[in-house]
């Protein structure tokens, strides 16, 4: 998307990529369909970009999701919308994608060298040099670098991109996963007892060793043999990292509302109306069907209720308790899966030293940064790849401006 924006503007353009082909992590995106944007409204879009999403609305207000759909769509390819916005191609291929993508840039005349590592870049006032692993050197007046975070570091991003903006003079700040699975110590989750069951539509949640909850999602989840994966669990993984880090401590509770659109209350009369239904039936097959059985199951042992006693039998109190675990599955966490295994980098170059409106370095004239290697992340769902697809227009264009002054 950089090297379009440069060329776009009539800059000579040469794309170098360490990989043997372009687009790999755009390839494997949106579980292979690639999620393109997210048609939310700016300031909703902003809210999903919880990693400095507000540094964000001047180049909104430049280039935004809108403008990456019609470029989209003006490429041959037709978007469909989904669930909370997301915008798909309608083929489900994300190789769509990258077939337009790279359509576009060859038409634009821009050079492309694969297979080409770079070692390192020497800045200079009247311009720069490239230096390649091989030991060519190649003088340019503008550079974007566009390298990505330490994420899936089998599509090519591995990190190299900090060393170039460090020895630019920029800072880089702490980096940690985002948009990862979280792991668990817990008993039932060693014993796998829940392993494979999803929950649809929950709110998992964190909390502070003070019992004050610092952020919770609702969305599905799922468990896994060493803790919690799927979409909430994704969200919440970055306050995990946070919150050990912060309070200094091994272990850190989460809960699960598993009917977080009922009060207590609520669900303590829909329960009583079933039992008044079913009086002499088991308790277990008068609730089966409101959660996974296991699951269920697995929560009536937690509240001390016997699931074959007949409902009428079950006393008030341990309804209670059952409705309380209900609501407030209660569990801890110890971390999550590696910066490797995580969908998104947290951290990068400061946003602090980059020109909001045209991505540039504010440390080192002709030097431009996009995508992920900033020090900007968003949840799961076309944010991160909104903000990639924005920050590289706007990296280029404005590079070709400064290259052709």
């Amino acid at each position: 998307m950089a090297s379009v924006g440069a060329a776009s503007n009539g800059a000579r353009v040469l794309l170098i990529d360490k990989g043997e082909k372009l687009g790999r992590k755009l390839a494997i995106s949106g579980g292979g369909r690639c999620n393109v944007t997210n048609r939310l409204p700016v300031e909703e879009i902003i809210k999903h970009i919880p990693g400095n999403g507000r540094f964000l609305y001047s180049a909104f207000s430049v280039f935004n999701n809108e403008d990456i759909i019609s470029f989209f769509e003006n490429l041959g390819i037709e978007l469909k919308e989904e669930d909370h916005g997301r915008m798909f191609p309608v083929s489900n291929k994300a190789a769509d994608v990258v077939t337009a993508l790279l359509q576009k840039i060859k038409q634009l005349g821009v050079e492309i060298r694969t297979n080409t590592p770079v070692k390192t870049i020497h800045y200079h006032e009247d311009g720069h040099e490239v230096v390649l692993q091989n030991g060519q050197m190649i003088k340019t007046k503008s550079i974007v670098i566009a390298v990505g975070g330490k994420s899936v570091p089998h599509t090519g991003s591995t990190g190299d991109g900090y060393a170039w903006a460090k020895k630019a003079g920029h800072t880089i700040t702490e980096l940690y996963p985002t948009e990862v699975p979280i792991t668990s110590n817990e008993r039932f989750i060693n014993q796998k007892t829940l392993q494979g069951i999803s929950l649809r539509n929950v709110a998992l949640s964190v909390w502070n060793p003070k019992g004050k909850q610092i952020k919770a999602h609702q969305m599905d989840m799922i468990f896994t043999h060493f803790g919690v994966s799927g979409p909430a669990a994704l969200r919440c993984s970055q306050y995990v990292v946070k919150a050990l880090k912060q309070f200094n401590v091994p272990t850190i509770e989460m809960r699960i509302d598993s009917f977080p659109d009922k009060s207590e209350e609520a669900l303590l009369s829909s329960i009583q109306k079933m039992i008044e239904g079913e009086p002499k039936k088991a308790i277990k097959n008068v609730l089966k069907g409101m959660l996974p059985e296991k699951f269920l199951l697995f929560l009536m042992e937690k509240a001390e209720v016997d699931g074959d006693i007949s409902a009428d039998q079950l006393q008030k109190l341990a309804l209670r308790q059952l409705i309380h675990q209900m609501k407030n599955f209660s569990f801890h966490v110890n971390g999550t899966l590696s910066i490797e295994k995580a969908f998104v980098t947290g951290g990068g170059v400061s946003v602090k030293e980059i020109a909001p409106q045209t991505m540039a370095s504010k440390k080192q004239e002709g030097l431009f940064f996009c995508g992920e290697i900033l020090d900007l992340h968003g949840y799961t769902g076309g944010y991160n790849i909104t903000v990639a697809f924005v920050t590289g227009n706007i990296a280029g264009t404005n590079a070709a401006y400064h290259a052709l002054g």
